[in-house]
C-alpha cells in the first residue's frame, strides 16, 4: 500500500503501460503523417531576397502545393532554376507571344495592365530577345520587383518540371 492509500495491482500497471504504448503509437503516426504531408504534398520556402516585393518580402515563409498539375497566368509559383529555389509569377504559357516594348509588357499583342507592379518591365541587354513565343508545356515568368530580379528575361522560359508548386499562402515574418 502506498502513502496515499492506493495500491496498484499488476493488472492496473499493465493497463497503464498499454495505454501509454497506444498513446505513443498514435503520436508517432501523427508525426509521420505531418512529415509525409510536407515531403510529398506541401512545401515550405523562405524568401531570401526582394524579387517578389511587395507580394513577398525578405524573411516571409511561403507554403506551396506540390501536386498542382495545371498553371495559368497570374499564378505565383516556386520553381528551381540553376539549382536555386525562387518565387516567380507566371505571365504567359505555351503558345503565347511575349514582347517587351517601351509601352510595357505585351502578351499576344495586348498591353498588360498589372496594377500590382509599380515599376517598368524592360528587357535586359543580355538574355532573351523579344518577341518570345513560349513553347508548349513551358511558362514565361517574371518577378514583381522587375528591375532587381532574375527571371525569364534573363534565363528564358521555364519548363513545367522546373516548377515545384503553386504558392497557396505566406506568413509574414517581422523583426527576425
Amino acid at each position: 500500500m502506498s502513502e496515499s492509500g492506493f495500491v496498484c495491482t499488476p493488472a492496473e500497471t499493465r493497463s497503464f503501460q498499454h495505454e501509454l504504448r497506444f498513446f505513443l503509437l498514435k503520436a508517432a503516426i501523427f508525426v509521420l503523417f505531418i512529415a509525409g504531408m510536407f515531403l510529398f504534398v506541401f512545401g515550405l520556402f523562405r524568401c531570401s531576397d526582394s524579387r517578389m516585393h511587395p507580394a513577398c518580402k525578405d524573411g516571409d515563409l511561403v507554403f506551396y502545393y506540390r501536386l498542382q498539375q495545371e498553371y495559368r497566368p497570374r499564378d505565383v509559383v516556386v520553381l528551381e532554376k540553376d539549382g536555386e529555389l525562387q518565387i516567380q509569377r507566371i505571365v504567359a504559357m505555351g503558345g503565347d507571344v511575349v514582347d517587351l516594348t517601351e509601352a510595357g509588357l505585351q502578351i499576344n499583342g495586348y498591353l498588360q495592365q498589372e496594377p500590382d507592379i509599380s515599376t517598368e518591365t524592360l528587357p535586359y541587354t543580355e538574355g532573351s530577345s523579344f518577341p518570345v513565343t513560349v513553347p508548349p508545356g513551358e511558362f514565361f515568368v517574371l518577378s514583381d520587383n522587375r528591375p532587381q530580379s532574375k527571371d525569364s528575361r534573363s534565363y528564358g522560359t521555364v519548363s513545367a518540371e522546373e516548377i515545384k508548386g503553386l504558392v497557396i499562402t505566406l506568413l509574414r515574418r517581422r523583426g527576425f
